[in-house]
């Protein structure tokens, strides 16, 4: 008799214990500043926010971090984990496969390009460009040339040119280049036959030297308002435009029709960014913020505003027992101030 009242003593205390006394896994991925390790710890927004969660219901876990962000839903999906944190948007899609806790964080998707290159065209990197450079070169030769040959005409019968050839090249260049803008130098005007006869060559085709060169300033600065800037999703037509597969924003630039390489992971892209790889970015906008503050201050910079609105979630196996708890617990983090003071460390006032 006193073994089975024993039993049943044992049997009712594991039915009533309590689920902290489980030893929850917690799957994440480095996302940065959600979700990272620094000097060996785990930390980070979504990191603090759950370890205020676990104190708060006697929450016993261990962290298992992955390499994908994809690794991290499946083990969710395959209930291979108990939960997952770190920057995780909540679709409808993923909510066929998981559950989600009520939004801790509001995010959006937003473009980010290299450093110089978002807002407007830009006049100095118009005119630096290898096209222009090129068009003046040739000017200049042409100018040049055509000075040196009227010094050739005229040097013994216009006092002007009536100097040494190491002396003459910049009157003579400047001789034409007046001749060119203004249409004549009447001072100077040719004596010689062939200088005559060169002279007005040169007023004639200074039309079309003008004409050529004026085209071409306003040609480089139209296709570098075309193409040299990127401030909306409607600029990323045409160009090398990254993001990591399977995400949010990659379903938003295949329903946009926006051409774009995938990755599998955050590194491998923004390597590839810093190496000039790719010309824009789309991501969470809170990563690429942080990433363009910090560690990438000198490669890359954002690009108009934050669009498709998002909400982040803590995400549960399918009809997961934690879900309820986990959402009282995150309403009483808000009410007595300890959400504030997380967001504050790591994103400053909240909008």
């Amino acid at each position: 008799m006193k073994h089975l009242f024993a039993a049943l003593l044992l049997a009712v205390t594991v039915l009533i214990q309590p689920a902290s006394a489980e030893t929850l896994t917690v799957t994440t991925v480095t996302r940065s500043p959600f979700s990272m390790v620094e000097e060996g710890k785990d930390t980070g927004f979504s990191i603090e926010l759950l370890q205020a969660l676990a104190k708060s219901l006697g929450w016993d876990y261990r962290i298992e971090r992955v390499e994908k962000f994809s690794d991290m839903l499946d083990a969710i999906s395959h209930n291979r984990a108990d939960l997952a944190i770190a920057n995780i948007s909540i679709t409808s899609a993923r909510e066929v496969t998981m559950d989600f806790s009520q939004p801790i964080f509001e995010a959006g998707l937003q473009i980010m390009v290299p450093v110089g290159q978002s807002g407007g065209p830009s006049l100095w990197r118009a005119l630096m460009s290898r096209d222009l450079l090129l068009a003046i070169g040739v000017a200049f030769l042409l100018l040049l040339g055509g000075g040196m040959l009227m010094w050739l005409f005229e040097r013994r019968a216009q006092p002007y040119f009536d100097r040494p050839a190491k002396e003459a090249w910049f009157p003579s260049f400047w001789w034409a280049l007046n001749l060119v803008v203004n249409g004549g130098f009447e001072e100077r005007v040719p004596r010689t036959l062939f200088g005559r006869v060169f002279g007005v060559l040169l007023v004639v085709s200074s039309l079309f030297i003008v004409s050529v060169f004026v085209a071409k300033i306003t040609a480089v600065m139209t296709v570098d308002a075309i193409s040299g800037s990127v401030n909306s999703v409607n600029d990323l037509y045409g160009k090398r435009v990254a993001t990591i597969s399977g995400s949010t924003a990659a379903g938003f630039l295949e329903r946009r029709e926006v051409g774009y390489i995938g990755y599998d992971a955050l590194d491998p892209m923004l390597r590839a960014f810093e190496a000039g790889s790719v010309d824009a970015v789309v991501f969470d906008a809170p990563i690429l913020a942080h990433y363009a503050t910090h560690v990438g201050r000198d490669y890359g910079s954002l690009a108009g505003p934050v669009f498709l609105r998002e909400n982040y979630g803590i995400a549960f196996t399918t009809g997961s027992r934690l879900v309820e708890d986990a959402n009282q617990a995150l309403l009483a983090l808000r009410e007595n101030g300890t959400y504030e003071q997380i967001y504050r460390k790591w994103f400053g006032v909240m909008q």
